[in-house]
């Protein structure tokens, strides 16, 4: 299975603003973005004019880094959100927000989307009472999804419940921490998700 290898902070620092990709530590003052926030690599502290072409690309980049896809799975993911009715952007940003890794993450069963990624495929995750272990797989409204029995002693899986107490649950999913399951009410507004992102320009970007 094909992944992505680059350091998650050189992510971060390479789209100049936090991602959240390596859970807790993105909370904590040792985020590299908090310290040098600026690019890496030799000649990150200089500044230059992007391009309409760069800043489009760079949108793309960083809405494939957030939700941990491979160019192959994000241009597939964008194909749907155009044969999909409604405004493309929109329509992208939600399927992306309805994945499962992205919902059990949401709900705070992992503390990152790949951290997330892997419990769903070590089998830990419930999707409407049935093991689902493929985490592109698309949520839909109504559905439940909790942790499986065998997995609700995990370490990790109890560190991650704690640190979702550091960031807000959605507010289109109801949670209940103790019995580790969520239901997933409807597919987010346009205005319920983060404003720090521009879908308009990976449409353009797209359409050319």
């Amino acid at each position: 299975m094909a992944r992505n290898l680059n350091a998650k902070c050189r992510q971060c620092r390479r789209e100049g603003e936090k991602l959240f990709l390596k859970g807790d530590k993105c909370f904590s003052d040792k985020c590299p973005v908090e310290r040098r926030n600026y690019p890496p690599g030799q000649h990150g502290q200089k500044k230059a004019r992007l391009s309409d072409y760069a800043l489009q690309l760079r949108e793309k980049q960083k809405i494939k880094r957030i939700y941990g896809l491979l160019e192959g799975q994000f241009r597939n993911v964008y194909k749907r959100s155009e044969k999909q009715k409604g405004i493309t952007g929109d329509n992208l940003l939600k399927i992306l927000e309805s994945r499962l890794d992205n919902v059990a993450y949401s709900m705070g069963f992992g503390s990152s989307r790949s951290e997330a990624r892997q419990i769903i495929r070590h089998n830990c995750i419930l999707l409407n009472g049935k093991r689902v272990n493929i985490p592109s797989h698309i949520v839909e409204p109504g559905d439940t999804v909790e942790v499986a029995e065998h997995a609700k002693n995990y370490i990790r899986i109890k560190s991650s419940i704690e640190s979702i107490k550091r960031r807000n649950i959605p507010t289109w999913m109801d949670v209940d921490l103790d019995s580790l399951k969520g239901s997933y009410k409807n597919k987010p507004d346009r205005s319920d998700l983060s404003s720090t992102i521009n879908e308009s320009l990976v449409v353009e970007l797209y359409s050319k």
